[in-house]
């Protein structure tokens, strides 16, 4: 039984993370977040402590350490994106492994540091990269191996994910805190494409604006369009008024059926996080790179064959 803390608990995520602990069989021991809406402990952890201030959650794991049974072994970080370095280093400076959501940094440069900090501190930094454990992208990851194909794969991924006006209210819709649209929502699946299909060969932005993205992605076995919106407006009509989400992948013009079997992954994470086979800096390198392209780039126009059909819409 291993004891963890929680840091952004008030947060979207921080629910399956507090219910990826308990079914593990573990205990959240301290939870932390600015905001204190955070009631959902009292159904997955009642007897944690929580608090809304760094430096008294930050004490208390201090004076836990003085005790091998009440010492913390992980901390995992739902917090705001621009806080996750941070946040980071000070639980592995509390002698802790660390679990973080994705995005786990910005830059690769970032990640640089954290390597550095891992090494002082002989601890762990994990990233969520949950869609590597997804059933369907199992499938299609051994379907591609075991293939002998001429030329790559023509694959489109679509992924809205309506949000309301509270969104650019929240640091969600600060770039500065966010990282834009393509970062925010974006790295799980440019990490997916990347672990499917091998490693990225070119990088083109061909749209982006604070609330959607398209552009070109070509990996070593795979050509990619790629749009992303929380824009409800761009959902098909198929979905408006039924469902706020869309996602969609199609490979050489067959649907990946994938919108099921989210729920538990993140348990599944930390099952294998615990085992000793978690995904670590090196793993997230590859789709921190490519989000740190991305907002870097001048959009341009997309050539033959390479924009994605929401394209049209954009560029009137």
């Amino acid at each position: 039984m291993k004891n963890f803390a929680l840091i952004g608990a008030a947060g979207y995520i921080a629910p399956r993370h507090m219910r990826a602990i308990k079914d593990t069989g573990n205990v959240l021991a301290s939870a932390y977040d600015i905001n204190d809406s955070v009631g959902i402990i009292d159904s997955l952890s009642p007897d944690s402590e929580f608090f809304t201030e760094f430096e008294r959650f930050q004490e208390h794991a201090f004076r836990l350490k003085r005790d091998p049974k009440t010492a913390l072994d992980y901390v995992a970080i739902c917090s705001p994106n621009y806080l996750h370095h941070a946040h980071i280093v000070a639980g592995l400076r509390l002698g802790c492994d660390v679990i973080c959501e994705k995005p786990l940094v910005p830059t690769t440069e970032i990640l640089d540091e954290l390597s550095l900090v891992e090494k002082e501190t002989g601890k762990r930094v994990y990233n969520i990269l949950q869609l590597r454990h997804h059933q369907a992208i199992l499938d299609l990851k051994e379907k591609v191996a075991g293939e002998q194909k001429d030329g790559k794969y023509e694959v489109e991924l679509t992924y809205m994910t309506s949000r309301g006006k509270w969104y650019m209210e929240s640091w969600k819709g600060d770039p500065r805190k966010s990282f834009g649209v393509a970062t925010n929502i974006g790295v799980h699946f440019y990490d997916m494409l990347h672990f499917v299909f091998g490693n990225l060969e070119r990088n083109v932005v061909h749209f982006v604006n604070e609330h959607k993205a398209a552009g070109y992605l070509e990996y070593e076995k795979a050509k990619v369009r790629w749009f992303l919106t929380i824009d409800a407006n761009d959902l098909p009509a198929s979905v408006k008024g039924k469902k706020s989400t869309y996602r969609s992948i199609t490979v050489d013009g067959d649907e990946l059926e994938f919108s099921e079997g989210f729920t538990d992954l993140h348990t599944t994470s930390y099952q294998e996080i615990l085992a000793g086979r978690g995904y670590g800096i090196e793993d997230a390198r590859h789709c921190v790179q490519t989000v740190e392209t991305i907002r870097a780039a001048t959009p341009v126009m997309p050539s033959a064959g390479e924009g994605h059909p929401m394209l049209a819409t954009l560029l009137r």
